[in-house]
C-alpha cells in the first residue's frame, strides 16, 4: 500500500510503500521524512541578523555548487561522473530553493561556475566545495538563533557529508 510522505527539510512530497532512506529531492536523511499528514514544514521563520546573513551565504554556496555540478555533468569525461554530477546538481539546486523560501525571494540569482573536463578534477573540486559547505553549515547550526534554521543547517551537514563520501569513494 502506497502512502504520501513529505520531507520536512525541503517540503517536497514522495509517494511510496515506505519512506525512502534519503529524500529524493534534497537528500535529507529518513528521520526528516514522514507521512504528509503528520509533517510540519515551515519556511516562514523570523530571522535574526545572524541567521539572515548565514542563510544568504548558504544560498550563494548552493547556487554556486548547483552551477558547478551542472557544468561538470555536461563536460566531465566519465559516464558515471556525468550521472553523479547531474544528481548532485539537482540536490544542490533544491537546497538553494530551501534558502529562497526562507529568505522570501521571488527568484534565484543566476550562478556562473566553471568546471573541468577531466572527471578527477571535478571530483577534487566537489570534495573541496563539500568540505567548505560542511564547515560553514556546522558553524551556522551552532550559532543559529531559530530552531528551524538550526535544523536546516544540521540536515545540510548530513547531506553534504554524504556528498563528500561520494567524491572520496571515487578519488581513492
Amino acid at each position: 500500500m502506497v502512502k504520501l510522505y513529505r520531507c520536512i527539510i525541503c517540503g517536497d512530497a514522495y509517494i511510496g510503500a515506505s519512506p525512502p532512506a534519503n529524500c529524493p529531492f534534497c537528500g535529507a536523511h529518513m528521520e526528516y521524512i514522514m507521512e504528509a499528514k503528520d509533517a510540519v514544514v515551515n519556511f516562514d521563520v523570523p530571522l535574526s541578523a545572524k541567521d539572515r546573513a548565514n542563510a544568504e551565504h548558504a544560498l550563494k554556496v548552493e547556487i554556486s555548487n548547483a552551477t558547478f555540478y551542472s557544468c561538470a555533468a555536461g563536460k566531465t569525461d566519465d559516464p558515471e561522473g556525468k550521472v553523479l554530477f547531474k544528481a548532485l546538481g539537482k540536490i544542490e539546486a533544491e537546497h538553494a530553493s530551501i534558502w529562497k523560501k526562507i529568505l522570501k525571494l521571488a527568484s534565484l540569482p543566476p550562478g556562473n561556475e566553471t568546471c573541468h573536463t577531466e572527471n578527477v578534477g571535478n571530483l577534487k573540486e566537489s570534495h573541496a566545495r563539500e568540505t567548505r559547505a560542511i564547515e560553514f553549515y556546522r558553524k551556522s547550526a551552532a550559532e543559529a538563533d531559530h530552531p528551524r534554521i538550526r535544523q536546516l543547517f544540521e540536515a545540510l551537514v548530513e547531506i553534504e557529508t554524504d556528498h563528500l563520501f561520494l567524491s572520496e569513494e571515487r578519488l581513492h
